[in-house]
């Protein structure tokens, strides 16, 4: 099983070098391969919504930048890992802009899932998704919202399923039970 992790975090966040390496270490001890990206260090610009990844290059972002390789990537592994300081209830600046681009993963014509319009899918397999948010210290609010987003994130992007965990000091091993379940839900136990 191939984990793809897009890292939004900054190297100075509140425990993203240890996280991140912790979320890596545990990935390959259960025997999976890890593909890390750093948004930090790469440039991704925003999307533009040109909607030229729907017309004019159908599945293939019109900016000619990282974000068409992390795009590729996030559709070819078998687990998508979003990996963010928690930032208002959301994703990092980095983490939204990687997210945004995903969308020429997606078909332009509209499906309705669950009462609500949504994108059809472009593929026929779409990978689940891990969302694991980091905050210095506890906030249910900021907790809930995240896991929402994640969730929204999910069905925008048809995974099959999804999950979402936020760490805080002293509770770094609800990454490790995270991170089994969902790859025991992907078929990778």
């Amino acid at each position: 099983m191939t984990i793809l992790v897009l890292n939004g975090g900054k190297k100075k966040d509140w425990g993203q070098p240890d996280i991140c390496a912790l979320l890596s270490s545990e990935i390959l001890s259960q025997g999976h391969s890890v593909d890390k990206i750093d948004l930090e260090d790469i440039p991704i610009a925003p999307c533009t919504g040109c909607f030229g990844c729907w017309v004019r290059s159908p599945g293939e972002c019109t900016i000619d930048d990282e974000g068409r390789n992390v795009a590729k990537a996030a559709i070819q592994c078998d687990l998508l890992v979003f990996l963010t300081p928690v930032t208002f209830g959301g994703y990092s600046s980095e983490l939204k802009k990687a997210v945004d681009r995903l969308i020429p993963n997606l078909s332009p014509f509209f499906v309705n899932i669950g009462g609500e319009t949504h994108h059809r899918p472009r593929y026929t397999r779409y990978p689940p998704i891990l969302g694991v948010g980091t905050l210095e210290e506890p906030d249910p609010e900021k907790e809930s919202i995240f896991r929402t987003l994640v969730g929204r994130n999910a069905v925008n992007y048809h995974s099959p399923f999804h999950d979402a965990v936020v760490i805080v000091p002293g509770r770094e091993h609800d990454l490790r039970e995270a991170l089994r379940q969902a790859v025991k839900k992907a078929g990778g136990a």
